[in-house]
C-alpha cells in the first residue's frame, strides 16, 4: 500500500466549526494510524469572504485540539506553497493541460469543463462504490479568471500526492465533478470517504455555525480540557467498540479505521461534551488542575490574596470531582472566600417545607462546637448521631447546614465542605443565618 497522505483544506470564511474541527480529527487520526502524512492546505481564494482573523482563529483552533500537521503553513514541505492564493501559477498549467487535450472550453467569458457524460463511480470507504453522472459542463475559470473550488480542490490533490480525501457527506454531490476531472488530467482518483454529517442537539438538520456549542474557539475561551473535545469529536460518527467512550488519545489512534466510520449522521450533545469535559478534569493530576484553576480565577472578582495557599488549595481539591467546566469555578467556589452570601428566599422556603431548618440548624451547631474532631468521618459520625437522636433523615442536618453556610443548595462533598470552611467559619456563619432566618 502506498504511503497514506491526506488533508484537511478550510477555508478562512469563518470561525473554526465544530464539523470542520472533527473533519480535520478523522484525517489525522488516519494519518497517524496508518503512519502516514496529515497535510493542511487552506483554501483562501474567495477575496471576498476570506479573513486573516478566521485563519488565525483555524490555526489557534488546531493547535488547542492538539492537531499538528506534517506539512502546511509554518511547517513547510515539498509540495507548497500550501495556501492557495499563492499557487496561482500551478493552476493556470494544469488549465492550459485541459484546454490542449480538448477537456475545456471558453463561453461567455468563462472557462467550462467538458464532461464526458458518463457514470462516474466514486470508491467510498465508508459507504461503498457510489455512481454519479455528470449531465452538464460546470465552469472551471470565472470570467474574472478566478478558478473555481472543484477546480483547484483537484489540481491540489494531484499535486499533493493526497491518497485519501475524507470530508463531509455533503461533498458527496461534488464527487462526480471531480472523478471527472481527475480522469481528465490521467490520474487515478483517491480514495474518498464521506463522513456523517452533524446533526443540531435539538431538531432536525445539519450543525450551523450559529448553534450553540458549534465553535471551536468557544471551548478555549470557557477552559475545557482540549483532550476532552477531541475525545468527544471523534465518537461523533465512529465508535471504539465494547461501550467504551472516553480513551487516551494513544488508543484512539490505535483502534481508528476510517473503513469504520458510521453512514448515519451523529447527532450533537452538548450535555455529553461537558460529561467528558467533566471526567477529564477529575482524571488530571492535581498540580495541573490547580494551574489551570488559578489561570481562571485570576480573571474572577474573587480575592484569592487574602487567603493563604494551603486554605487555597483544600478547596480547589475539593472541587475537582464535581466541575464539568473550569468557566463554573468561580460561581462555584465563590462562598469559600467571602462571608458575604446572599441566600436565595425561594429556595430557603422550599427547604422549610421539608424539614425544621432553625431547629436543625440549632442543634448541628452544638454538636458541632463541642465535637473533638472536623474531619470528614468525625462531620459524617456526628450527623448521623444528630439524625438517630432526634428519629430524622441525616439530609435534614446536610441541606440545612449546606445553604446555611453556603447559599446554595447544592455543591462539593459536605462533609469536605464542613471541613475546609473549619470550624470558625462554620459556626460564624450559622449564627449568621440563624440571626435572620425567618
Amino acid at each position: 500500500m502506498e504511503d497514506v497522505r491526506v488533508r484537511f483544506a478550510p477555508s478562512p470564511t469563518g470561525f473554526f466549526h465544530i464539523g470542520g474541527a472533527r473533519t480535520a480529527l478523522f484525517n489525522w487520526l488516519y494519518a497517524k494510524h496508518t503512519g502516514g502524512k496529515f497535510i493542511l492546505r487552506i483554501e483562501n481564494t474567495d477575496d471576498e469572504r476570506d479573513r486573516q482573523e478566521f485563519l488565525d482563529v483555524l490555526i489557534r483552533g488546531l493547535q488547542w485540539l492538539g492537531l499538528d500537521w506534517d506539512e502546511g503553513p509554518g511547517v513547510g514541505g515539498d509540495y507548497g506553497p500550501y495556501l492557495q492564493s499563492q499557487r496561482s501559477d500551478i493552476y493556470d498549467a494544469y488549465t492550459e493541460i485541459l484546454k490542449r487535450e480538448g477537456h475545456a472550453y471558453e463561453k461567455d467569458g468563462a472557462l467550462y469543463f467538458r464532461v464526458s457524460q458518463k457514470p462516474q463511480t466514486i470508491h467510498d470507504l465508508i459507504r461503498g462504490d457510489v455512481v454519479r453522472k455528470e449531465e452538464k459542463d460546470f465552469v472551471i475559470v470565472r470570467a474574472n479568471g478566478k478558478p473555481v473550488f472543484h477546480l483547484v480542490n483537484v489540481i491540489d490533490d494531484i499535486a499533493m500526492g493526497i491518497t485519501h480525501v475524507i470530508r463531509g457527506e455533503d461533498h458527496l454531490s461534488n464527487a462526480s465533478k471531480h472523478v471527472e476531472l481527475f480522469n481528465a488530467f490521467g490520474v487515478a482518483p483517491p480514495l474518498f470517504a464521506h463522513i456523517p454529517l452533524i446533526l443540531k442537539s435539538h431538531g432536525s438538520g445539519k450543525m450551523s455555525k450559529r448553534d450553540t456549542g458549534a465553535l471551536i474557539e468557544n471551548y478555549a475561551a470557557d477552559h475545557f480540557i482540549p483532550a476532552a473535545v477531541r475525545n468527544y469529536l471523534c465518537l461523533l460518527g465512529w465508535s471504539p467498540k465494547e461501550d467504551r467512550e472516553i480513551l487516551p488519545i494513544g488508543e484512539i489512534i490505535r483502534l481508528f479505521n476510517i473503513r469504520d466510520v458510521n453512514k448515519n449522521n451523529a447527532r450533537f450533545d452538548e450535555k455529553k461534551m461537558a460529561f467528558f469535559n467533566g471526567e477529564y478534569l477529575k482524571a488530571l493530576p492535581f498540580a495541573e488542575f490547580f494551574d489551570r484553576s488559578m489561570a481562571v480565577l485570576a480573571d474572577s472578582a474573587i480575592a484569592l490574596e487574602k487567603f493563604d495557599g494551603a486554605y487555597v488549595s483544600s478547596v480547589l481539591e475539593l472541587c475537582q470531582e464535581k466541575l464539568r467546566s473550569l468557566v463554573e469555578l468561580p460561581n462555584f467556589v465563590d462562598y469559600f472566600f467571602s462571608e458575604s452570601i446572599s441566600y436565595d428566599r425561594e429556595a430557603l422556603a422550599k427547604l422549610q417545607l421539608k424539614c425544621a431548618v432553625r431547629q436543625r440548624l440549632g442543634e448541628f451547631r452544638d454538636a458541632f462546637a463541642a465535637a473533638s474532631g472536623v474531619d470528614d468521618a468525625s462531620i459524617e459520625n456526628l450527623v448521623r448521631d444528630l439524625a438517630n437522636a432526634n428519629c430524622v433523615n441525616g439530609g435534614e442536618y446536610i441541606h440545612s447546614v449546606r445553604f446555611a453556610v453556603s447559599g446554595r443548595n447544592v455543591g462539593p462533598s459536605f462533609f469536605g465542605l464542613v471541613r475546609v470552611l473549619g470550624r470558625e467559619r462554620v459556626l460564624a456563619r450559622l449564627g449568621n443565618f440563624l440571626a435572620q432566618c425567618p
